[in-house]
């Protein structure tokens, strides 16, 4: 079951621990910011909520230490892209279906970091246009499922003045502030 708290914003630490200030933060608050949370453990619940949402396709990631050949250093690159501060123009959804990592949601109103802890049978749904980032745990070790709406696609828009001002993050500041 997913732990949801306010990162400690310790940035002399690696991205890879836990970074728990001590405050939680519940599923009611993600909520509010348009982020979705299912705890699934039968696969077919997923294709349920798949075709209830209008999810068409989907793909699965291993990120490991295996997946980049035991090479450290590679694997950490590429957990430096996925932990750059960035938006997407479509939902993010991810359903763990082995290991662990933390997704990070920026709570546009308060200006914080909410950490989400997501292992096995957790499913998120980040909206678009929220500033978001990902990481492993020091595990080393996710098998994600990734679910599209239309064809697969993964393009970020990293943080920045003009990001901040696109259509996509507009639209949903002004989502969250109806709620």
């Amino acid at each position: 079951m997913v732990r949801t708290y306010i990162h400690d914003n310790n940035n002399s630490e690696d991205f890879r621990s836990s970074h728990d200030s001590g405050v939680e933060v519940t599923l009611a608050q993600l909520q509010k910011l348009g982020v979705l949370y299912y705890h699934l453990t039968n696969p077919k619940d997923v294709e349920t909520l798949a075709q209830e949402r209008g999810y068409k396709n989907q793909d699965v990631v291993n990120i490991s230490l295996e997946t980049f050949q035991n090479d450290e250093s590679a694997l950490l690159n590429k957990l430096n892209v996925f932990y750059e501060e960035h938006l997407h123009d479509d939902e993010e959804i991810r359903y763990i279906e082995e290991g662990e990592g933390y997704f990070d949601i920026r709570d546009a109103m308060a200006n914080e970091w909410i950490r989400c802890y997501v292992e096995h049978g957790d499913l998120l749904i980040v909206p678009a246009g929220v500033y978001h980032r990902f990481t492993l745990s020091h595990t080393n070790f996710i098998i994600a499922r990734r679910l599209f709406k239309d064809e697969p696609k993964w393009e970020a828009h990293n943080k920045s003045e003009q990001v901040d001002d696109s259509i996509t993050h507009r639209q949903y500041l002004k989502s969250i502030q109806k709620i």
